[in-house]
C-alpha cells in the first residue's frame, strides 16, 4: 500500500512550467503545494537531453523567467548546460526543493466529484490528493522511435538522442543517424569528425538559416549584473524582434517567407559545392511549415567525405546493417535517432479521469486535443495544463507563454477561493468557440498552406500544437480570468 498525500495544488514537472507556476503560487502567498518529478533533479527537457551539441535556438535572454533574468549567460544561445543550471538556480532560489517528490512519475488521475478532488496515482504505487493538478509535463518528454522494420535483430548500438549513450565510444566506429530534425542538425556536426562513417537517412529536408551565435563579452555581463535595468531592455529588444516574426508565420505571410527561404538557400550554397548533394538538401515546401532551426555547420558537416546522406528512407535494418529504400546496404556499428518526441499523442498513456468517467486520452485520441486557451478542458475540473495544446510556438520563447498561463491557473485559483466555491469548470461551448477559432486562423497560416506535413499536426493533419499569432495577443487573452468562462461548482467546505 503507497502513501497518500494531500496538497491543495499538484504540480506536475519540474522544467520551465513546473517551476514556473510554483513561483507563481509562492509569490501569491500558496505554499500548499507539492511537485511531482518523475527523476532525481529538476529540469525536464534541459536535463535530459545532453547530446553533444545541445543548445536552445531562442536567444537566452529571452529564453528565462522575466522574475529571473540571469546577466551571466556565456552565449546569446545557451547551450543545454547552462540553461540546466540556470533552472536548477531557480529551484534553489525559491526554495522550491522542499516542495518537490523526486521519483514519483504520475501515471494517471482520477476526479472525484463528491470530495471536489483529484486523486493523482504514481508509478510508485503513492497517491496524491489535491483540489487543484496542474500538468507541466511539456511536448518534448517522450522520445518517439519509428517502427523499423528488423530493428530488434540488430546487434551494434541503438540509442534516441534524447537519451544519449555516453560510454559508448563513437570514434572510428560506422554511425547511422535516422531523421535530421532539430536535434540532430546540432549533434551530427559533433560527431561527424570523430566517427569513420556517418550515413544520415533524411525524410524531409528542414530548412536550417544561419545562427546568431556569439559569446557575450564579459563587459555586457557586468553591466547587466550592476544595472538590471539595462538586461531588461535588451530582453524587452528580442522580444519584440522575435515577435516580428509572427507576420510571416500567419496570414498573408507567405510571400514574405519565400523571401526568407533565400537566406535558407544561401545557407545551403555557401557549404555544399556538390549540386546532387544541394538538391537532396533543399526543401520543396515554404520556410516555417515545418520546425526552422539555426545552424552554422550543420551543412558543412554533411559535406564531408565521410558523410552520406540518404534519402530513400529505411527499408530494413539486419543485425550489422541498415537497408535504404532504394536497396543499398549499409554497414553501421551503431544507430542513434533523432526522430523527435511524441507531441500530439503525448497524453495517450495517461489514465486522466474526469467527470462522468470521461477519459481524457480516449477523447483527444477520437476528438483531437481540445482546450480553453490551452489550459483548461471542459469536463475536467481543476485540471490545468501548462504548454497545453495550440499554445507553441515557432517565432518566440514559449518561456513568455508559460508565465502568462502561469499567472491566468493562479487567478483561477483565487477566484474559486473569492467565490468560496470548491472548483471551476470550463463551459464547453466557450471550449468549442477557442477551438474553432483556432482552426479558423491555422487555416491561413505557413503550416496549413506551406505544402507540407509536420509534427505540428496529429493524426488528421490537425494543428493541435502552435498558437496562430502574436504572443501579446495571448498574454491580452490570459490577463485576466473570465468568470462567464466558467461553471463554478461545489462549497468551499467540500472535502
Amino acid at each position: 500500500m503507497g502513501k497518500r498525500t494531500e496538497a491543495e495544488v499538484v504540480i506536475v514537472g519540474t522544467g520551465f512550467s513546473g517551476l514556473g507556476m510554483a513561483v507563481q503560487l509562492l509569490e501569491r502567498g500558496h505554499r500548499d503545494f507539492v511537485i511531482l518529478e518523475k527523476a532525481a533533479d529538476v529540469g525536464g527537457t534541459w536535463r535530459d537531453n545532453t547530446y553533444p551539441g545541445c543548445a536552445c535556438d531562442i536567444q537566452s535572454h529571452m529564453y528565462s523567467f522575466s522574475f529571473a533574468q540571469n546577466p551571466e549567460w556565456t552565449r546569446a544561445f545557451s547551450p543545454q548546460q547552462e540553461i540546466w543550471d540556470y533552472l536548477r538556480g531557480v529551484a534553489d532560489k525559491y526554495d522550491l526543493y522542499s516542495h518537490i517528490r523526486f521519483g514519483q512519475e504520475m501515471t494517471g488521475a482520477r476526479w472525484d466529484p463528491e470530495e471536489h478532488r483529484w486523486h493523482v496515482a504514481t508509478r510508485g504505487g503513492d497517491e496524491f490528493a489535491a483540489r487543484y493538478l496542474v500538468n507541466g509535463l511539456g511536448a518534448l518528454h517522450l522520445p518517439q522511435i519509428p517502427e523499423l522494420d528488423g530493428l530488434e535483430n540488430f546487434k551494434g548500438e541503438t540509442f534516441h538522442s534524447a537519451t544519449w549513450n555516453h560510454d559508448y565510444d563513437l570514434r572510428g566506429k560506422r554511425v547511422a543517424v535516422v531523421g535530421t530534425g532539430a536535434s540532430a542538425i546540432q549533434f551530427i556536426p559533433r560527431i561527424a569528425p570523430e566517427v569513420a562513417q556517418l550515413t544520415v537517412f533524411q525524410r524531409t529536408p528542414p530548412w536550417v538559416l544561419p545562427k546568431p551565435d556569439h559569446e557575450v563579452p564579459d563587459w555586457a555581463r557586468t553591466l547587466f549584473r550592476k544595472v538590471p535595468a539595462l538586461q531588461t531592455a535588451y530582453r524587452d529588444l528580442l522580444y519584440w524582434s522575435l515577435e516580428s516574426r509572427a507576420v510571416g508565420y500567419n496570414n498573408g505571410g507567405l510571400t514574405l517567407m519565400k523571401l526568407t527561404q533565400r537566406l535558407g538557400k544561401w545557407n545551403i550554397d555557401r557549404s555544399v559545392e556538390d549540386p546532387a548533394l544541394r538538391a537532396r538538401l533543399t526543401p520543396d515546401y515554404v520556410l516555417g511549415c515545418k520546425r526552422v532551426l539555426l545552424s552554422n555547420d550543420y551543412y558543412p558537416a554533411l559535406a564531408r567525405d565521410n558523410v552520406d546522406v540518404r534519402t530513400d528512407g529505411v527499408a530494413e535494418v539486419r543485425e550489422h546493417s541498415i537497408v535504404d529504400g532504394a536497396g543499398v546496404e549499409h554497414e553501421v556499428d551503431a544507430i542513434i535517432f533523432g526522430t523527435g518526441f511524441h507531441v500530439t499523442d503525448a497524453f495517450e498513456n495517461l489514465e486522466i479521469v474526469g467527470e462522468g468517467g470521461r477519459n481524457l486520452a480516449k477523447e483527444w485520441a477520437d476528438e483531437g486535443m481540445r482546450t480553453h486557451l490551452g489550459i483548461t478542458v471542459a469536463g475536467f475540473p481543476n485540471l490545468f495544463f501548462l504548454l497545453g495544446p495550440n499554445t507553441g510556438l515557432g517565432h518566440n520563447s514559449v518561456v513568455f507563454m508559460i508565465e502568462s498561463q502561469a499567472r491566468y491557473v493562479a487567478e483561477a485559483i483565487e477566484l474559486v477561493g473569492r467565490t468560496r466555491t470548491a472548483g471551476i469548470a470550463t463551459r464547453p461551448e466557450v471550449q468549442e468557440r477557442f477551438n474553432a477559432t483556432m482552426q479558423r486562423k491555422l487555416a491561413k497560416g505557413v503550416w496549413t498552406r506551406g505544402g507540407c506535413r509536420s509534427w505540428y499536426l496529429d493524426a488528421q493533419g490537425v494543428n493541435r500544437t502552435l498558437w496562430p499569432g502574436f504572443t501579446w495577443r495571448y498574454w491580452l487573452a490570459t490577463r485576466k480570468v473570465a468568470a462567464s468562462d466558467f461553471e463554478l461548482i461545489g462549497t468551499a467546505g467540500d472535502k
